[in-house]
């Protein structure tokens, strides 16, 4: 028979478990009653946020390998140290070695045995010497331990940077597959109908797509000049290749790996992520830009292209959707810049 306590608990356990099933139950339904419209707005929204992930991955892997650069560098460096270090211990103890079979005679008893006082300043000159490259070898000995001390410490803040860099790094790129699994749930409760109509409003653009370019683009490499004209034209031959997130070519980009990379091309070395490369170079208002700038869009400077005129850029758009061309109203407008 069950107490009264147990009795209460039971039944409180048998309420929370209804309530519970019944809110899971009410929440898929009404996942599954969501609009056409309303998916395409979450799935963009999802999309975004995998976005800044992406960018913030991008930011954390750029951290790490330099911090894996850095210790590498740090690692042969305290290689070489410690073998400097060791040479001096040995010299230091060869020295003392030899100092033992040979016996050190007091200065004072060498002048009364020597017959001749030249003989003795002599003796007492390499006897000066000696002490001297002992003193010397005993201060390098020190110096090296302390500079191997100073390098392996270093290396240990080094070390944690990495591994911070790296632990970041997998939490983006775990909530940049969260993000877009979650949209792709979204697109599989539509019909086919519905999710190719949601799709292309996503991902219309109003110019012409992954081609487009034409004559459109001769003009933009003709207005287009130096360095920005390469630009420009690496992002062209882009057209059309996948988007993959944290890549920078050649086989796939994102957009900060595209902007990246064609920018490479022209000889100009940007950083990784979009909330760096638009302070890479001069500012340029939105009614003066030129092909070749880069275009920042979103408040938290999530999406960036690479300007070719006309209203227009090329650009990375997101995972299933390639290299296109698009309008830069299509989305909010944060910024440009102009590398040098």
């Amino acid at each position: 028979m069950l107490t009264s306590g147990t009795a209460r608990a039971a039944a409180l356990l048998a309420l929370t478990g209804a309530a519970s099933a019944t809110f899971l139950h009410g929440t898929g339904h009404a996942e599954n009653r969501l609009t056409p419209a309303q998916v395409r707005a979450k799935v963009d929204q999802y999309r975004r946020e995998a976005e800044q992930a992406t960018e913030k991955y991008n930011g954390a892997k750029e951290k790490a390998d330099r911090a894996r650069q850095a210790l590498d560098a740090l690692r042969d460096q305290a290689a070489r140290r410690t073998t400097r270090l060791n040479t001096a211990r040995n010299a230091l103890g060869a020295f003392g070695a030899a100092q033992y079979r040979s016996g050190t005679v007091a200065a004072a008893l060498q002048l009364a045995l020597s017959s001749s006082p030249d003989q003795y300043l002599k003796r007492a000159s390499i006897v000066e010497r000696a002490g001297n490259r002992q003193s010397a070898l005993i201060t390098a000995v020190g110096r090296q331990e302390r500079k191997l001390r100073q390098v392996r410490g270093e290396a240990a803040d080094r070390l944690a940077a990495l591994r911070a860099s790296q632990t970041a790094a997998a939490r983006h790129k775990r909530t940049v597959q969260r993000k877009l699994a979650a949209a792709d749930r979204l697109l599989d409760r539509l019909t086919r109908e519905q999710r190719r109509r949601v799709l292309a409003a996503l991902d219309g653009d109003g110019a012409g797509g992954a081609g487009a370019g034409g004559a459109d683009g001769a003009d933009s490499l003709t207005s287009a000049t130096g360095r920005a004209a390469r630009a420009v034209s690496y992002a062209y031959a882009a057209l059309g290749k996948p988007y993959i997130w944290g890549a920078t070519g050649p086989y796939g980009y994102d957009c900060s790996g595209l902007t990246q990379a064609a920018w490479r091309a022209a000889g100009v070395s940007l950083p990784r992520t979009t909330y760096t490369q638009i302070n890479a170079g001069q500012r340029v208002p939105r009614g003066q830009l030129a092909p070749g700038d880069l275009v920042f869009f979103y408040s938290g400077i999530s999406h960036v292209g690479i300007y070719i005129g006309g209203g227009r850029m090329i650009h990375a758009p997101h995972p299933g959707a390639p290299v296109r061309v698009a309008s830069i109203a299509d989305m909010p407008f944060a910024g440009a810049a102009r590398p040098a």
